[in-house]
């Protein structure tokens, strides 16, 4: 049996059997099996635009060998005589308890907000009626924060091969396409992460592992640098090692780390707003016509360095999607974006943000719990604005002009819009870059201008960061990791999980 692998081009509405008769014809062979390496859009030529496929063929008739299998993560069980409290449900919470209750330590994991059907009604309820559920929203529950998104599974981090292929063979078992293993740009939507993590928690409970939904994290006992145990709204929990994967909303998990004396630093970190457009504009951009057979939706990454202080970029686009309020406490008002698998709403959004330091929000130098409490003022006078979870906007062509002309729009926001001079809204620095920006923007891709801002969009990535020793570890604390989004080290379902992983393997090393 041979193997070879080639890259050939087929029609975005291309079938089975055309794929099969391109390689049969490539090779000239009849009889072969093949699988699907790599995906990509080749849309460099608008008149015809195509899929790039990367294919692994197998055959007796091709000469040369197969290529060895190596498991990218093997993880071996072996009981061990040790306990893991970790804190959080998200992508690095679950999988780093996933990790290590496979490889045979007792692991309770604990979730503050509610599990995902629970959740779910609580978003509805939310969406329908515009009063805050602290169990059921965007910011906390089963999953986290990405269960509600597009459910993008890229990473810029070339460190995170072996991690990544776990993450991806672990959605895939749990009911994820298996078109994630070779997309270029895989995303799973919200409506498939709503099973997927249910069918992993199960898969965790199995493997013996026990969870907690509605479990808030409120304090550590600390004793010579090492965590005794993490005093919870359901009772004290002790253990040999704590794993902390707060999310960047969970401020007062951030507070109390500090209180007892975790270390954090500050960073740079970006707002802005939400930029939403109908899908057809972007396609029509993107591709030249309004729609495309075979693909679901143009999606677009647009950056530029603005003012040349700081630079301005589009983040977590959601083709066909729509903006949500994400609002993680009852009086702020935050905005995110979310789409469903096939990526058929009217609607694309996308975060635009301005890159900057908490000093410079502050307009002063500030310590990390001074970082969040400028954050918090920030998003405080959004919802004081609106007096609800209504989200404030203009139109793009308005925030350029920094003119309000517009009264209404249809928008895909769930809770009302409601006009609002958002140039003043935001810190004079990042308007000042967005301004510049989103006029560049709109010489990059056409019809952006036509597109409507909205809300504030403050969670593209954490003001403050943890302070790690070599070792992974929590400087100063023996057996505590701060993994995750919330640790200020990843950003992503990708790189929060595989963060959470390597937390685990060092403990597994270790033990």
């Amino acid at each position: 049996m041979g193997y070879k692998e080639i890259e050939i081009n087929l029609p975005t509405a291309y079938s089975e059997d055309q794929l099969k008769q391109t390689i049969s014809k490539a090779l000239r062979i009849s009889e072969f099996s093949y699988q699907v390496i790599n995906k990509s859009l080749d849309a460099r030529k608008k008149k015809k635009i195509d899929w790039r496929l990367k294919i692994g063929i197998s055959s007796e008739y091709i000469k040369g060998e197969l290529p060895l299998h190596q498991d990218a993560m093997p993880i071996s069980y072996k009981k061990r005589d040790k306990s893991v409290i970790v804190t959080g449900s998200g992508p690095a919470g679950f999988f780093a308890a996933y990790v290590l209750q496979k490889s045979g330590f007792d692991v309770v994991l604990i979730e503050r907000g509610a599990d995902v059907d629970k959740r779910a009604k609580g978003i509805g309820k939310f969406e329908k009626d515009g009063l805050f559920n602290p169990l059921g929203n965007y910011a906390f529950g089963e999953g986290g924060a990405g269960t509600f998104s597009d459910g993008k599974l890229t990473t810029r981090s070339k460190r995170v091969s072996k991690e990544k292929e776990f993450i991806l063979s672990s959605y895939i078992a749990a009911g994820g396409p298996a078109e994630i293993a070779y997309m270029a740009h895989p995303h799973l939507g919200t409506d498939n992460l709503k099973k997927i993590v249910k069918n992993l928690r199960d898969e965790f409970k199995k493997l013996g592992g026990t969870i907690l939904f509605e479990t808030l994290l409120i304090d550590l006992n600390i004793k010579n640098g090492r965590v005794i145990e993490a005093v919870t709204s359901g009772g004290d929990l002790s253990g040999d090692y704590f794993l902390i994967a707060p999310g960047h909303s969970a401020f007062e998990t951030y507070r109390m780390l500090m209180d007892k004396g975790v270390p954090f630093r500050t960073k740079n970190f970006a707002i802005g707003s939400r930029a939403e457009h109908k899908q057809e504009i972007i396609n029509q951009a993107q591709w030249g016509i309004g729609s495309l057979p075979g693909v679901k939706a143009a999606e677009y990454r647009l950056t530029t360095p603005a003012d040349g202080k700081h630079n301005v970029y589009t983040f977590c686009m959601c083709p066909g999607g729509m903006v949500v309020p994400a609002t993680a406490y009852q009086h702020t008002n935050i905005v995110n974006g979310m789409s469903r698998y096939h990526r058929n709403g009217e609607f694309a959004n996308a975060a635009c943000v301005a890159g900057l330091h908490p000093n410079q929000l502050a307009g002063r130098i500030v310590s990390p719990s001074e970082a969040l409490e400028e954050l918090e003022k920030l998003e405080s006078t959004f919802y004081e604005f609106a007096q609800s979870y209504a989200a404030p906007f203009c139109t793009i062509k308005d925030f350029i002009s920094q003119k309000l002309t517009v009264d209404s729009v249809k928008s895909s926001y769930p809770l009302g819009l409601m006009p609002a001079p958002l140039w003043e809204m935001l810190p004079p620095t990042v308007t000042c870059s967005m301004q510049k920006g989103l006029l560049d923007f709109s010489n990059k891709l056409k019809g952006y201008d036509q597109g409507i801002l909205l809300g504030l969009e403050s969670k593209t990535s954490s003001p403050i960061q943890v302070i790690r020793s070599e070792n992974g570890l929590t400087d100063g604390f023996f057996n505590l990791f701060i993994i995750g989004e919330g640790s200020g080290y990843a950003g992503g379902i990708m790189s929060s999980a595989a963060d959470g992983i390597r937390a685990a393997m060092k403990i597994v090393d270790r033990e």
